[in-house]
């Protein structure tokens, strides 16, 4: 891979960023198995466990807003620096409890609810920072090569995190998550950009009308939020709950696990074809890619067999990749600076905030119709959104305001 796709390294700002945010993915991924197996140390219970991760998952989803305002407000390189420093001190102190022996699970509800907190402050900071990193014509390149850095820290981060706590204990997992935080602290320090200040500065209240106006005032916006926050609380239920079921009756669990892991490796193939063909129209290149998740969850529920899901399950991660590279490309060409990082986070608790609901129905529903029937009813649903939003013209016809500098030996695409 030569030329230009990796021309957004030649700039410091654009190492720094990507340096820091995939260390920091990396505690990220490491920690919730070290957790997970720390509170069923302590309890033995997958209620408690849930319970916990309830604490974290809240406070992230109740700050994601106030996050978007103070990183648009003030720095977002100091942001993300702080709340990275917050982490750090939440989860050596989750750590110093478990490896003393005097944890229990509601001190460890309470340090996570304060570690998801800070994570509301870091998402919005950090996705807010990328354009200030790189010129406006490297934009897809350096939210490609970015999203391959934190595709590749996940996958190694979860197998580091089973082995971690495998070899040492779920104690010293949590250690190194707060270890890899100070470091991510530690790449910010030297990150310098220029981030215009915003235009008009009244209340919290009042950042976040402005920032509801960005997105309501873009109909390409709003129905992509829309469509996503059906389309991924039917995904997450798929993948999360009712593919292991099964998978219990037909290819193993053995066999899930090398789907999941085909998902994986797809996202990375997603990242560097972002690299080598440019988008003129990122949202609608990236809504039908996003649809090849579409027959996995077909196949899943009529037929499933392991050489099949594996090639579906590569494709599916291929699409989610391309299109999450389209929408960042789309936010960052088309949302002021000053108010990008509101806008990230209205984005976020727009395209989540149903998965929970998602989660908690699938189960009964799955029970009142069976579970083949509910993953084809999620697939024709997740279809039906994706599709309503590409019929959408502004959605559709959304190109690039800045040309995009030509990638090597490619076509554009649509």
């Amino acid at each position: 891979m030569t030329g230009s796709a990796l021309e957004p390294l030649a700039h410091q700002p654009f190492r720094w960023l990507v340096a820091a945010r995939t260390v920091a993915v990396l505690g990220n991924i490491i920690a919730p198995v070290a957790l997970a197996f720390a509170v069923l140390d302590i309890t033995g219970s997958p209620a408690a466990l849930g319970l916990v991760l309830a604490a974290r998952s809240v406070p992230q989803v109740v700050f994601m807003l106030a996050g978007g305002v103070v990183a648009d407000r003030w720095s977002r390189r100091r942001v993300f620096l702080v709340a990275a420093l917050v982490s750090a001190l939440a989860q050596a102190l989750a750590a110093a409890v478990v490896l003393t022996g005097t944890a229990s699970v509601g001190m460890l509800a309470g340090i996570e609810a304060v570690n998801g907190a800070a994570s509301a402050f870091i998402f919005p900071a950090a996705a807010g920072l990328t354009p200030l990193t790189v010129p406006a014509t490297l934009l897809q390149q350096a939210n490609a090569l970015l999203r391959l850095g934190l595709n590749g820290a996940t996958i190694l981060g979860a197998a580091a995190g089973g082995l971690l706590v495998a070899a040492v204990g779920p104690g010293w997992g949590l250690a190194v998550d707060a270890v890899t935080f100070v470091l991510a602290a530690a790449l910010l320090v030297p990150l310098r950009v220029v981030q215009d200040a915003p235009l008009e500065v009244s209340s919290v209240w009042g950042d976040l009308r402005a920032g509801w106006r960005e997105v309501r005032t873009r109909t390409w916006l709003w129905v992509v939020v829309l469509a996503f926050a059906l389309a991924n609380a039917g995904y997450a239920a798929t993948l999360g709950v009712l593919g292991p079921v099964i998978a219990d009756d037909s290819i193993g669990r053995a066999g899930w696990g090398l789907v999941l892991a085909a998902q994986s490796a797809g996202l990375v193939l997603g990242g560097v074809l972002a690299l080598r063909v440019a988008l003129r129209h990122p949202l609608r290149a990236g809504l039908l890619a996003a649809l090849m998740s579409v027959p996995l969850f077909v196949v899943l529920a009529v037929a499933p067999t392991l050489a099949p899901l594996l090639l579906l399950a590569v494709l599916a991660g291929i699409g989610a990749e391309v299109f999450s590279i389209g929408w960042d490309v789309a936010l960052q060409e088309n949302v002021p600076t000053d108010r990008l990082s509101r806008v990230y986070s209205f984005d976020a608790l727009g395209s989540f905030v149903l998965i929970p609901a998602g989660q908690a129905l699938v189960g009964p529903a799955a029970a009142a119709v069976g579970a083949q029937t509910t993953v084809l009813a999620v697939a024709a649903v997740s279809a039906v959104c994706l599709l309503g939003a590409l019929a959408v013209p502004s959605v559709r016809n959304l190109g690039r305001i800045r040309p995009a500098t030509p990638l090597p030996e490619t076509s554009p695409v649509s």
